[in-house]
C-alpha cells in the first residue's frame, strides 16, 4: 500500500523529459531493484506518491504486463512509462568550477564500478533539509555521461575523509551487504578513522561496546544519539596514536555502524572529541577556535573493502585534511612520551 502524503496538492505540467511514452531496457546491472525504488530513481521530480498511483492504476508496465510496486526486476524487462505530468521544480544548484576542481584532485580510487573519494569537510554528502548540493549531486554533475552514480555509505557534514561512490548497482549491492556483515561480526569492510579527543584516553582501553539510541529534536531536524540500555548494539574499537599535554590522537574503527557512533562512544569515556559542538565541551571547543578548528577533529582516514569478484581486499588511505592537519601541527610542541 503506497504511503500517505500529507502535504498539500500541486499544481502539474508536463516536464519536457517525460512528454512522450518511453520504454527502458532492464539490464543485468538494473536486476534485482524493486519496480517502485527503480521508477523513482529515474523520475526525478515525480512524487513518490505519483509514482505509487501510475503503478496501482496499470500505467506502468513491465513486458506489456501490470505489475505490483514490488515487482522485482528482472534482466531483459521491458519497462513502460507512460507520458507523466510533474511539479515544476526550481533548477538544480549548479557545480562551481572552484568546487568541481576539489572534487577532481579528491578522488583516490576509480575503477569501472566505484570511486572512493576524500570528501570535503563542510560539504553534505547530499542535498536536502536545506543543503542546495551535496557530494553526490556535485558529482553527477561533474560526471554527466555516468549511468549510476550512488552513495554507498554516509559520512557527518563536518566528517571529512573516505566515501564509497557505487558506479555500478552490482557494486552498490555488494559493498552495502560487506557493511552489514562487518555489523555482524562476519568480516566485510573495515573503516579507518584518526580523531583527536580531548584529555588523556584511559591506558588499556581498546574497545567500547554500550548500545546507542538515536533521538530526534526540532522537529526532526536534528539528531541526537546517546547511550541507552534499549539502544542498538554498537561497538567502537580505539587505538592511541600519539599522546599530547591535553589531547590524545586516536585511531578508531566502529565494528557497526550507528549514527554518531565514534563521537559518543569517545563522550562516555570521558574523552570527548575536539571541536564537537553536540557532544563535547564548550569551553575546550572555544579555546580551539582560537587554533583553527571550526569542526569536530574526526576523519574517515582508510577503508579495506574486497571488490567483486577479487579475493584480496583493496585497501584506499585519505591524508589528512588541511585545517586538521594545521592544528596538530600547532600542538606537536605538547606531545608527551608513551
Amino acid at each position: 500500500m503506497p504511503p500517505m502524503s500529507n502535504q498539500p496538492s500541486m499544481a502539474f505540467d508536463i516536464d519536457e523529459r517525460f512528454s512522450q511514452v518511453q520504454y527502458l531496457d532492464v539490464d543485468a546491472d538494473q536486476a534485482g531493484q524493486r519496480i517502485d525504488n527503480y521508477l523513482v530513481a529515474r523520475l526525478k521530480g515525480v512524487p513518490r506518491t505519483h509514482v505509487y498511483k501510475l503503478l496501482r492504476k496499470g500505467e506502468v508496465r513491465v513486458n506489456k504486463g501490470r505489475i505490483r510496486a514490488d515487482y522485482r526486476l528482472k534482466a531483459g524487462d521491458l519497462v513502460r512509462l507512460p507520458p507523466l505530468k510533474v511539479a515544476q521544480k526550481a533548477p538544480p544548484k549548479q557545480l562551481s568550477q572552484g568546487l568541481g576542481r576539489v572534487l577532481e584532485k579528491a578522488i583516490l580510487f576509480e575503477n569501472d564500478g566505484l570511486l572512493v573519494a576524500n570528501k570535503p569537510p563542510g560539504l553534505a554528502v547530499h542535498g536536502g533539509s536545506g543543503v542546495d548540493l551535496g557530494l553526490i549531486e556535485a558529482l553527477r554533475q561533474l560526471r554527466p555521461d555516468a549511468r549510476y552514480l550512488e552513495l554507498v555509505h554516509r559520512l557527518d557534514r563536518d566528517t571529512s575523509g573516505c566515501i564509497m561512490v557505487a558506479k555500478k548497482r552490482s557494486y552498490l549491492r555488494h559493498l552495502q551487504q560487506s557493511l552489514r556483515d562487518k555489523s555482524a561480526g562476519r568480516g566485510g569492510i573495515v573503516k579507518v578513522y584518526q580523531a583527536l579527543a580531548l584529555g588523556s584516553w584511559p591506558k588499556r582501553l581498546g574497545r567500547v561496546n554500550a548500545p546507542l539510541l538515536k533521538l530526534e529534536q526540532s522537529g526532526g531536524l536534528e539528531r541526537i544519539v546517546k547511550v541507552h540500555p534499549e539502544g542498538k548494539a554498537s561497538v567502537t574499537e580505539f587505538a592511541v596514536l600519539q599522546r599530547y599535554r591535553d589531547y590524545t590522537l586516536l585511531e578508531a574503527r566502529p565494528i557497526t555502524g550507528r549514527t554518531h557512533q565514534i563521537r559518543v562512544h569517545a563522550q562516555l569515556k570521558q574523552c570527548p572529541l575536539a571541536g564537537d559542538d553536540k557532544y563535547g565541551d564548550d569551553s575546550a571547543n572555544r579555546a580551539l577556535q582560537k587554533l583553527g578548528l571550526k569542526r569536530h577533529f574526526l576523519h574517515a582516514s582508510a577503508l579495506e573493502f574486497v571488490l567483486p569478484g577479487e579475493s584480496t581486499a583493496t585497501r584506499v588511505d585519505a591524508p589528512l585534511s588541511d585545517d586538521l592537519a594545521a592544528l596538530l601541527r600547532l600542538i606537536e610542541a605538547q606531545k608527551l612520551p608513551g
